[in-house]
């Protein structure tokens, strides 16, 4: 086969809709892969979308029609030789011209398309063009002619496979770009090329590894390629098959057996080997074996696991548990939405960053959410790489879809498509037929407005179990998330906390997060509080006009924050456990520092119910632009505190204080394979060190368990809250527990020592507390935006230390970096609030 990509010298013009003057009939450059707003964005046409208000100055690019134009060299095709015009996405509704002749139609950004051009091509010059219509137009004319389907927001993105946070979503812009999203190229070859490779790996109970390599063929239909006999090779460390492919014949299964085989596990579980498969296609000689030179050539790195998924009913409802290998695993998670909005600025470099701090957060698995993307071999590689398993959505969020043609048909293609190309992929281990759509139908007032039209269901729970079951039985399929296994819809609630899989949004939209410990969910697949971006991100990209300080009321800061009444909740949030200052700069932090404890509330109180509660994916790992949300790493790629409290609350091994029984317990929880045995020291103080009780207790917990200490009267009991504290400490695990909220708890404002040294690369903070210092905080970013740190969010009891390793190639002060707006706790809030709560 040879290649010919077709990426470079591609233009871009208007083509129809509201254009704005300084756009209309201009010719731009164009890069391919792209889309028309990064190419405006290049052209210096267009502000970037990212910055202050310039997002709401483009709401007339979501009915522009845009035309991509190349004039591509090329030869004629020989007489036995097919060429073929792929293009790998488009985004969306498409039409594509070669030389003024339609070859294709197209209206899903989730597939890709093959056009066979091999008639009338010639040598030299060719004119080949893509013309995209507004994908919101589109939809809105597939509303009209279907009759309209609820949906999550104003616009029908239910209505186009697109992806559909193109349109907006409660931490997303809405921009809707059009482009081709991924590569395009020439492919021109004989007699019969590898179609579709799907390696379906297992591993037996005695460690033998299993590769069925279900190969799809296509014959080019050319001189006599029906006719020819081929021969598969399939290879995989020491294993090697040959397969041969009769006359007419197009499609086989090569098995391959790996005695011993190297087994993968995900992070935190073992090692990640992966293994080269390779697939070649060649034409048999007379004697049977592969002449000259293959005619198609296909490789991927394979991982041998089993995967496992147990919805099995037990006393407590119905589990939902990951085994891998044989072994259940916790899913210490987070869910992934695209890393850029405009996707293809997404490197694998960015992607790695990525999952390198959900690694650092100790997280170990990912949710690919479903208004999104199919996530890209890219994303797939690191995580095979990294151990991080993967939830992959199929891509219906938050919406009744129809099941209507053509929907039904591009549904079935682009599930069929992703599901072959993931299957080489040891990362992933759950296919899930959509966001919130079961939950939405019975909840949401969907069922009035569909008076008995179509809205997906089938999709759930017909079209892809059976596109998975077919094509990769290996790999488990739930109906929706959430989701009660086995259960009608009307039988058991698809949102029951006792059966499969729970999102608790309760807390955030109307109660607070203590809240969260109202249930026992067998698996919380979405949870989450917002905060704001990292100061500097804010300084960054969300600027008032005339310069003047920003606050949370400014129509630029609101523009980046999508969420419903996003500020009214957090400060209701912040109300009842830090108090809501009026300096924006410390309701930054205090929003930051909310979000940090509430998520890390619920993390701690789900992991202390293992294996009862077997999963907390968190909402959400990452952010698209700069934007106030739920994530843990911002727009500009810096950790929010809210990753320094996934890092805490996902550690390996946690100390946390639970209620069993209406009282306080101390909860070890051991997710390590080793047993956690060592002497645990618990003492009752005063804030300020002064001892009131202690015990000392032998503690033993079970590799990958959990187990429940009841604490002695005299440390449980406070006789002041108010200026009381719990600290436990085992074998260098610590916690400390206040039996009281912050706005009740008598903190020192200003209760540290601090200094700073400098060392290689930066410099050191070191801190001492004369009383007890929550949450203790070096906010880098606020002197050097380039500045990383390696803690955060440290509580120190009274006489403690804590040390703190600022990265920066800045020259910076002592004072810069001990700046009270610099090195923050939740102590400092305390005299805000005394300043609020005090009349004039």
């Amino acid at each position: 086969m040879i290649t010919q990509d077709l990426h470079e010298g591609w233009t871009l013009r208007a083509a129809g809709g509201p254009v704005p003057d300084a756009i209309a009939g201009r010719t731009i450059p164009a890069t391919v892969p792209g889309s028309a707003h990064t190419d405006l964005l290049a052209a210096g046409l267009i502000a970037d979308p990212y910055l202050d208000r310039n997002e709401a100055a483009l709401v007339w690019a979501h009915r522009a029609d845009w035309q991509y134009d190349l004039t591509l060299t090329t030869q004629e095709p020989a007489p036995d030789e097919r060429v073929d015009l792929v293009f790998e996405g488009l985004d969306t509704v498409a039409t594509v011209s070669l030389d003024g002749t339609v070859v294709a139609r197209t209206a899903n950004q989730h597939r890709s398309y093959r056009v066979d051009v091999r008639e009338g091509l010639t040598s030299g010059e060719h004119a080949l063009s893509v013309h995209f219509r507004s994908a919101l137009e589109h939809a809105e004319a597939e509303r009209e002619r279907l009759g309209a389907r609820p949906a999550a927001y104003d616009h029908p993105f239910n209505m186009v496979r697109k992806m559909a946070c193109s349109f907006g979503w409660d931490w997303g812009p809405d921009l809707q770009t059009a482009g081709i999203w991924k590569p395009v190229r020439l492919e021109r070859w004989r007699t019969a090329r590898l179609a579709q490779v799907r390696p379906l790996v297992t591993v037996d109970a005695t460690g033998t590894g299993h590769v069925d390599v279900h190969v799809d063929v296509e014959r080019s239909g050319l001189a006599g390629s029906d006719d020819a006999t081929l021969v598969l090779r399939a290879t995989v460390r020491d294993a090697e098959a040959t397969l041969t492919l009769d006359a007419g014949a197009t499609s086989a299964v090569v098995r391959l057996e790996v005695p011993e085989a190297p087994l993968w596990w995900p992070a935190g579980h073992g090692a990640q080997p992966l293994s080269d498969l390779d697939v070649t296609l060649d034409v048999a000689d007379s004697g049977g074996a592969p002449g000259g030179a293959p005619l198609d050539e296909w490789h991927r790195r394979i991982g041998f696991r089993t995967v496992e998924l147990d919805t099995s009913a037990d006393e407590h409802g119905t589990a939902f548990t990951f085994r891998i290998n044989g072994r259940p695993v916790f899913a210490k998670g987070a869910n992934w939405i695209p890393d850029d909005h405009f996707l293809t600025r997404i490197t694998r470099g960015r992607i790695a960053r990525r999952v390198d701090q959900a690694l650092g957060a100790h997280l170990n698995m990912l949710r690919v959410w479903g208004g999104g993307i199919y996530e890209t071999e890219d994303f797939y590689d690191v995580c095979d790489e990294k151990g991080v398993l993967v939830w992959q959505d199929f891509l219906l969020a938050c919406s009744a879809y129809p099941e209507e043609d053509p929907h039904w048909g591009e549904l079935e293609a682009e599930a069929r498509e992703n599901v072959a190309r993931l299957t080489p992929h040891p990362s992933l281990v759950l296919w899930n037929g959509g966001n919130e759509n079961l939950w939405g139908f019975m909840d949401w007032g969907w069922q009035e407005k569909l008076e008995g039209r179509t809205w997906g269901n089938r999709y759930a729970t017909e079209l892809f179990p059976q596109v998975v079951a077919e094509l990769d039985p290996t790999r488990p399929y739930a109906d929706g998330s959430p989701y009660s296994p086995g259960f009608a819809l009307d039988v058991v609630h698809p949102n029951d906390p006792d059966h499969g899989t729970h999102h608790e949004w309760e807390v955030w939209n109307r109660v607070d997060y203590t809240a969260y410990r109202a249930d026992v969910p067998r698996f919380c697949s979405e949870f989450g509080f917002q905060g704001p971006p990292a100061w500097s991100t804010l300084q960054r990209a969300v600027r008032n006009p005339d310069g003047t300080p920003l606050t949370k009321a400014d129509p630029v800061f609101l523009l980046h924050q999508k969420a419903e009444d996003g500020n009214g909740k957090l400060d209701r949030g912040l109300a009842p456990h830090l108090g809501v200052p009026d300096d924006f700069a410390d309701w930054h932090w205090a929003t930051q520092l909310n979000q940090a404890r509430a998520v890390a509330y619920a993390i701690e109180h789900y992991r202390s119910w293992w294996p009862r509660t077997a999963g907390a994916i968190v909402w959400q790992l990452n952010d698209c632009w700069p934007v106030t949300s739920w994530a843990a790493v911002d727009g500009d790629e810096r950790p929010k505190p809210l990753w320094y409290a996934l890092r805490n609350a996902n550690a390996p091994r946690l100390l946390t204080v639970q209620q069993r029984d209406g009282h306080d317990a101390l909860v070890a929880v051991n997710d390590t394979g080793d047993l956690w045995h060592a002497t645990m020291h618990v003492s009752r103080q005063r804030l300020d060190g002064t001892p009131l009780a202690e015990a000392t207790m032998d503690v033993r917990v079970g590799a990958r368990s959990v187990t429940a200490l009841p604490l002695p009267a005299d440390v449980a009991t406070p006789h002041d809250p108010a200026v009381e504290v719990l600290v436990a400490r085992l074998d260098g695990v610590m916690t400390v527990h206040t039996w009281v909220e912050d706005v009740d708890l008598a903190l020192d404002p200003a209760p540290l020592e601090a200094t700073v040294t400098g060392v290689e690369g930066g410099y050191r903070v070191d801190v001492v507390a004369r009383s007890l210092a929550r949450d203790v905080t070096v906010l880098a970013d606020r002197v050097d935006p380039a500045a990383t740190v390696d803690e955060a969010l440290i509580t120190v009891p009274a006489g403690g230390r804590a040390s703190f390793r600022v990265r920066t190639s800045a020259r910076l002060s002592a004072a810069d970096l001990t700046d009270p707006a610099v090195l923050r706790t939740a102590n400092d809030l305390a005299p805000l609030r005394a300043a609020v709560e005090t009349p004039a």
